[in-house]
């Protein structure tokens, strides 16, 4: 699928130690075809300086959206990012994950129309988070097993996902419990299925916005596919202080409503329709 221009959007929030680490991972990735959008929902100047600093030499194209920092609107710079993106296919992710270097190599292998796909990530703790340096990253070394519990207890969850190869690999995805749902540490999806569902929700914040959009790409008619153990990052730890009730409770409510109305077309999404209000009601 060398031909398919795929387009990786990763969002960020004053995260520069974080993000450093991120495109260090996306510089060394075998697939070539694709370029990186970082999506900023308002981040201080340092976290531009950082991208500009990149931009100098990095092998692929890479460009920095940013709107005013107005609270948490991360939904919103998203789908400004999927009209920018110049790839047919984009893959959703976020700027405290580390993609392994063919990260974007099995997004593409896997691809197909229809469906969306569903990655996997393994979580870190806070000090092997930091003690990850871009040498680890450029080498590949932290995606091994053996070194990464040199330094930290990993689960056996993780365990299986960064040591299964081939025909296990495969099983285990077939296998799984955990649904192919829309994640977006991982997940990817066409560009077209995406506009179509106009994106995200605006509405939503912290605490399921990317699993909604998975749900409408279903209500599409576009399926989901696993492949957890296959499309490898590793999630850095951080704090969550946005995370709070009340929009956990309006998020759920807006995901029920998805699933009973069978919504397709959120009507607070890319295009922002003139009847959203009649359409929710």
């Amino acid at each position: 699928m060398e031909n398919v221009k795929i387009s990786v959007v990763v969002s960020t929030y004053n995260a520069e130690e974080w993000l450093e680490k991120v495109l260090w991972g996306y510089s060394v990735q075998t697939y070539k075809n694709f370029e990186v959008i970082v999506a900023d929902d308002g981040s201080r100047d340092s976290t531009k300086e950082l991208i500009d600093r990149f931009k100098k030499d990095y092998p692929v194209p890479l460009s920095h959206l940013w709107h005013e920092d107005k609270g948490y609107r991360r939904q919103e710079i998203l789908n400004t990012a999927i009209i920018k993106c110049e790839g047919d296919y984009v893959i959703m992710t976020d700027g405290d994950c580390i993609p392994k270097n063919d990260f974007v190599a099995v997004h593409a292998k896997h691809l197909k129309k229809g469906k969306f796909l569903s990655g996997g990530y393994c979580k870190l703790g806070m000090d092997l988070s930091k003690k990850i340096t871009k040498e680890d990253i450029l080498s590949g070394r932290c995606f091994d097993y053996k070194w990464l519990s040199e330094h930290e207890n990993l689960s056996l969850s993780n365990k299986l996902k960064l040591t299964s190869t081939g025909t296990l690999e495969t099983l285990l995805d077939n296998f799984t419990p955990t649904g192919a749902t829309f994640n977006n540490c991982n997940s990817s999806a066409w560009k077209s299925d995406l506009i179509a569902i106009n994106g995200y929700d605006e509405r939503m914040q912290y605490g399921g916005p990317d699993r909604e959009l998975g749900e409408r790409l279903e209500n599409y008619g576009i399926r989901g596919v696993q492949i957890r153990h296959k499309a490898i990052c590793l999630h850095l730890d951080h704090a969550r202080g946005y995370k709070n009730q009340e929009s956990l409770d309006r998020n759920l409510a807006i995901r029920k409503h998805t699933k009973e109305q069978k919504v397709i077309k959120t009507p607070f999404g890319i295009e922002k329709l003139a009847n959203a209000q009649d359409l929710i009601n």
